[in-house]
């Protein structure tokens, strides 16, 4: 039961995107290229906004709750807006590159449009957030334990799975219309973007019920080698 979750949640949250990598990025190595390097740039953006997590909860009252949930919120927002920051900077380098391949070219034109490329970035982008965001959920899932035996929802794992492929497209729709709004200086666009971004991450984050994974030891007269793992609000 254990990979039958796995692969089924792995193909919910990542079977369009990679479709979309397969149809319209895999064939083109320019495409690629730019794919492998937005996906550098957020992992960047992700460890400077977990640096700085980490130094404002090492500088803190550990045993206040209250803060520590408040630094989490701080940390989510850091994180949405070094990424917008990295989207930005990762489409003023595109635009240096496409400048360059223009002069390279026989006939004057870009090999790749701005519209491509941010596209494609918002796809690498969207990609590896959602794999950094599930990844400990689908490690998880393949067991031991079965969610919901003790009562709770059993549909925690492919609702992470939905809402992954949810965030894929968010940020491939995030990164067309900030490339657009930024080629096209609409700063209330860019506004928007960043502001979508905020709320988005706040609904999954901003909760006062933080999902957290506890194992409930088996019970002796249970003659059975694996344990139960329980999701609960903490």
């Amino acid at each position: 039961m254990g990979a039958a979750v796995f692969f089924g949640c792995t193909f919910i949250a990542f079977g369009p995107a990679l479709a979309l990598c397969l149809l319209t990025v895999a064939g083109d190595p320019l495409r690629v290229i730019i794919l492998v390097a937005g996906a550098f740039f957020w992992l960047v953006s992700l460890l400077l906004a977990s640096l700085i997590w980490f130094i404002s909860v090492q500088l803190s009252d550990r045993n206040d709750a209250q803060l520590q949930y408040g630094l989490l919120l701080f940390g989510a927002a850091v994180s949405v807006l070094l990424q917008e920051a990295f989207r930005f900077a990762y489409f003023k380098l595109l635009k240096k590159a496409d400048e360059g391949l223009v002069t390279l070219s026989e006939d004057g034109r870009p090999p790749i449009s701005i519209k491509q490329m941010a596209y494609v970035s918002g796809l690498a982008f969207g990609i590896i957030s959602g794999l950094f965001s599930v990844i400990n959920i689908l490690a998880d899932s393949i067991g031991p334990g079965t969610v919901g035996i003790h009562g709770d929802s059993p549909h925690y794992f492919i609702t992470s799975a939905f809402l992954t492929m949810a965030l894929v497209f968010l940020h491939t729709f995030w990164g067309t219309i900030f490339f657009d709004a930024c080629e096209k200086r609409r700063y209330g666009t860019l506004g928007l973007v960043v502001t979508s971004h905020l709320v988005t991450s706040g609904l999954a984050k901003g909760r006062r019920a933080i999902p957290s994974w506890s194992t409930r030891p088996c019970s002796s007269r249970v003659k059975t080698e694996r344990c139960s793992s329980v999701w609960h609000p903490s």
